[in-house]
């Protein structure tokens, strides 16, 4: 399904999926949307007028220097997406995060399904402020409002590589879980990891490549989840489950059992 949209979440449940990852930006009208990137990603853009948006296009439509009306007159499911041929064809917008909550709520609990998790990615990052998001605060305090209000921040977990975010919902909302995202490229100790974070958070999040026993030794010591993301193959799956990490992150859900 198209990728961060209500239709891909509703299936994710259909699917058995207990935690919905989406990731958040914010709109110029202070709006949260779910959506991966803070801009119009050509791969999967229709433009109002029907034409599929042009890389070059792309750059220059940042959602955070546009409203949220405007924001929905743009497609993101027709266009096939060259990295998953998989995927069906349907259309679809970006919706606000309030919008979705509502839907994946109202719909687990029609299908009689145990109350869903929440995994938020605040997609920031130093040099972004002001122009692909606001100030980390003020992300932060934005996407909590929406997550309170709601009615779903004690089965949530705000993630980011963007440590600062994760700081300030530790700070300023200690009853809110956060998870620290770990790129292939750090190759750092878990414990420098942790010192720069300054916090032991609920969930340590690395590439699935960065896993070993040991790893998850020295996070369960610690009373830290691990939950690697993206595991795209079910021999990866499998492998990573034998090694007792707290579950995995996937594009393919219909690869478990």
């Amino acid at each position: 399904m198209p990728e961060n949209t209500i239709p891909a979440m509703l299936n994710a449940i259909d699917l058995g999926v207990t935690t919905l990852e989406m990731d958040a930006v914010i709109s110029r009208d202070k709006k949260v949307v779910v959506s991966h990137d803070p801009y119009f990603n050509a791969n999967i853009t229709t433009t109002p007028d029907g034409k599929f948006l042009s890389k070059e296009e792309a750059s220059k439509l940042l959602l955070y220097g546009m409203d949220y009306e405007d924001i929905k007159k743009y497609d993101v499911g027709l266009k096939p997406h060259p990295d998953f041929p998989r995927q069906k064809k349907i259309a679809v917008y970006k919706p606000l995060l309030s919008d979705l909550i509502k839907a994946t709520e109202t719909y687990a609990k029609e299908k009689g399904k145990s109350p869903l998790w929440y995994n938020i990615e605040t997609k920031s990052k130093e040099g972004g402020d002001g122009k692909q998001h606001p100030a980390p605060e003020e992300f932060v305090d934005l996407l909590v409002a929406v997550i309170q209000s709601e009615g779903i921040a004690p089965r949530t977990v705000i993630q980011s590589f963007d440590f600062r975010t994760l700081k300030l919902v530790h700070q300023k909302y200690p009853a809110i879980k956060t998870s620290m995202l770990i790129e292939n490229t750090d190759k750092r100790s878990l414990d420098a990891q942790l010192k720069e974070l300054g916090f032991v958070p609920f969930v340590y999040s690395p590439h699935f490549s960065l896993v070993t026993p040991q790893l998850i030794k020295a996070c369960h010591n610690k009373n830290i989840k691990v939950i690697p993301w993206t595991v795209n193959t079910k021999e990866d799956i499998e492998k990573l489950k034998t090694m007792d990490v707290d579950g995995v992150i996937s594009d393919y859900p219909d690869l478990f059992d």
